[in-house]
């Protein structure tokens, strides 16, 4: 972990100009600078660099942040190896926290592995170029269209047919014997001996993220049916099979550009339709996709096309994909190749735009997907009708956003001419059944324990959990109700974008305003934070919540406002740095107002709206205070209890007024 004293020092010094330029050919424009989007295609520059607020923003694609936030976007990094790039970019020596020897040792062992794995690399790259491997592996990789370009590019390389050319070489060059077995270059026989697992093949290496050499697949030329076609290297702490993807170090940068990534199926697949030009193509290495794959997938795009051979089996793989794919939040598209083709003979059969065009005009979402292909099977049949209905309401009950939901719904019920309802009603107890086994599968591995739902009319109902064989608590409400995210977001979300943008202003009350206070003055976030604290109130959002109490926390350090934006807009916390990003980068419409429209000086809009903002927020946690009360009204059989609600409700009530009339005199 980097100290946070360096964290500030690193923060402090990057400057966006000169960071982007690294990258970005920049022009000025009045006080700002400007270039063409380097994170999508763009003819007329719409990228601006603002040096006074230390921050980008592009306004074609959207995209914006801050000089950590340009280089984690632009080079695919984490925040700490952002923070590193910058350290090294201004000379400013990074010492992290001492390591445990427990620490130092892992971390040794796991460069170890890879600087081993790294020399297998180069060893299989170094015997292509043998005449042994001239003779057979360069004339493989030929005649399967791989250029030298490619061959070189992407490490290809050739496995000697001596089983103990790798290994020799090895241990003469230095490397442990316990690394060559561990990361499977080698193989050790009860015997003592130690042979290479990799042997008269041709070799394709697998990449990490970063371009780190992590494992290898090899391919026989044999054609003997003895001999497996492909071996692949064990999972070892360096290499895990599920969250690997071949060609993803080559791709990254081209999937982020284009905002969608083709997922193909085997090695050659991607060294072809990289070699055609299509580079933003990786493939899960002729394993099934798993979660991790799509998710790392998920960090440079939100767009996925799954390409699959056109037989039987890459049909039922894409089935079985689907609905992995938009759990995570993913748009997916499918493509079907004409059959007996995969995506390596059709790359190397077509040109770039027979490609691109095929892509166009198959790909098509899961629905049109499943509803073609199982709607053969089901014929006129109304029950398997009815199961292919059903089968793609539940596909639809995967996906995580609502709105995203709702539009399937609607194509679905158009399509089978069916009632919304129906379907609605069907994924609804698919979604309940997902959660629900969610809550408990997490709940299992975090504890042992079962999460027992007991649901209970009216407010207050909860979830407990519970020891297995244990008996279930009665679970009755008993007191108010954490009021609505919902309701209160829009007004927290105005008084924070109040403090993070003007926070250290002064308000310069009138004399006849009631916030006036003779010989004193307070700025913006002095003013919120002393209301809220006389309400004992606190947000309700917890991400508003949490940057708010991180401002004020840096506030009271001393630290200046423009210093305080950029801890915030820089944070290692990202929720803290979403929200940050969202108030302080992005324009937004104040729901209370005009404001960010006015052309009145900064000083007199602050005085009229922050005060107004304060009693429109007020107003708000008042109508979520009678949500709660009217409830319990209706919950509760008890006379008396009864009568103090409406006296309470009353109360509220008589409060909301004053406010209103206060608002309205505003």
């Amino acid at each position: 972990m980097i100290p946070q004293d360096i964290v500030n020092k690193i923060l402090d010094t990057a400057q966006i100009v000169d960071v982007v330029s690294d990258f970005v050919s920049l022009k000025k424009r009045g006080s700002n600078y400007l270039a063409c989007c380097p994170f999508h295609n763009e003819k007329t520059p719409s990228f601006s660099v603002s040096a006074a607020k230390g921050i980008y923003k592009c306004f074609g694609c959207g995209k914006s942040g801050t000089a950590v936030g340009f280089v984690m976007e632009h080079e695919h990094m984490s925040y700490t190896e952002a923070l590193k790039y910058l350290a090294k970019k201004y000379n400013i020596e990074v010492i992290e926290k001492e390591e445990t020897a427990e620490e130092i040792a892992k971390r040794q062992r796991y460069e170890s592995l890879l600087l081993v794995s790294e020399f297998g690399g180069k060893f299989f790259q170094d015997s292509l170029q043998t005449p042994e491997g001239q003779t057979i592996a360069y004339q493989y990789f030929r005649s399967r269209g791989l250029q030298d370009e490619t061959i070189r590019k992407y490490g290809l390389g050739w496995a000697p047919v001596s089983r103990k050319a790798l290994s020799e070489a090895a241990r003469a060059a230095g490397c442990k014997e316990e690394f060559l077995i561990e990361t499977g270059l080698s193989v050790k026989y009860d015997d003592g001996r130690l042979v290479d697992r990799f042997y008269d093949r041709v070799m394709f290496p697998i990449h990490s993220v970063s371009g780190r050499v992590i494992a290898f697949g090899g391919r026989t030329l044999k054609t003997d049916k003895s001999v497996a076609k492909y071996i692949n290297s064990p999972e070892t702490e360096i290499y895990v099979k599920s969250r690997s993807l071949y060609g993803i170090y080559f791709a990254k940068s081209e999937i982020a550009r284009k905002d969608r990534c083709i997922l193909v199926e085997g090695y050659l697949d991607v060294l072809s339709m990289h070699q055609l030009g299509m580079t933003n193509v990786v493939a899960s290495s002729g394993t099934s996709l798993t979660v991790e794959q799509i998710r790392m997938i998920h960090k440079f795009t939100d767009n996925i096309t799954i390409i699959y051979d056109g037989d039987g089996a890459g049909i039922k793989a894409a089935l079985r994909g689907i609905d992995m794919v938009l759990k995570e939040g993913m748009n997916v598209k499918v493509v079907l190749l004409p059959d007996g083709q995969d995506p390596d003979d059709f790359a190397r059969k077509h040109t770039l735009e027979e490609v691109q065009d095929h892509i166009a005009r198959n790909e098509c979402d899961f629905i049109a997907f499943k509803t073609d292909l199982l709607l053969n099977e089901a014929g006129s049949d109304p029950l398997k009708r009815a199961g292919l209905i059903n089968d793609i309401a539940d596909t639809i009950s995967v996906i995580p956003d609502a709105v995203v939901r709702a539009m399937y719904v609607r194509s679905t019920a158009e399509k089978f001419n069916i009632d919304e309802g129906l379907l609605l009603d069907r994924i609804g107890k698919s979604r309940t059944a997902m959660i629900e086994a969610d809550l408990k599968q997490r709940e299992r591995e975090r504890t042992g324990a079962e999460v027992v739902p007991e649901y209970v009319e009216g407010p207050g109902a909860v979830e407990v959990v519970v020891p297995q064989d244990e008996p279930v608590p009665e679970v009755k409400y008993d007191g108010p109700v954490k009021i609505e995210d919902k309701s209160m977001a829009p007004c927290e979300k105005d008084l924070l974008k109040f403090i993070l943008e003007e926070g250290c202003t002064t308000l310069d009350f009138d004399r006849d305003s009631k916030y006036y206070v003779e010989g004193s003055s307070i700025n913006v976030a002095e003013f919120i934070d002393g209301i809220l604290a006389e309400d004992d109130a606190e947000f309700v959002n917890s991400s508003y919540r949490k940057t708010y109490e991180e401002y004020f926390r840096y506030y009271e350090e001393g630290l200046s406002q423009e210093q305080i934006q950029s801890r915030l807009l820089n944070s290692m916390d990202p929720e803290i740095a979403a929200v940050a990003k969202d108030l302080l980068i992005e324009k937004h419409q104040l729901t209370v107002s005009n404001y960010e429209k006015s052309m009145t000086a900064v000083s007199t809009k602050l005085v009229i709206y922050v005060p107004k903002t304060i009693m429109t927020y007020q107003c708000r946690k008042l109508d979520g205070m009678i949500a709660v009360l009217t409830a319990e009204l209706a919950d509760t059989e008890d006379l008396e209890r009864q009568l103090e609600v409406l006296s309470k409700i009353d109360e509220i009530n008589r409060m909301r007024a004053v406010l209103n009339n206060e608002l309205g005199r505003v």
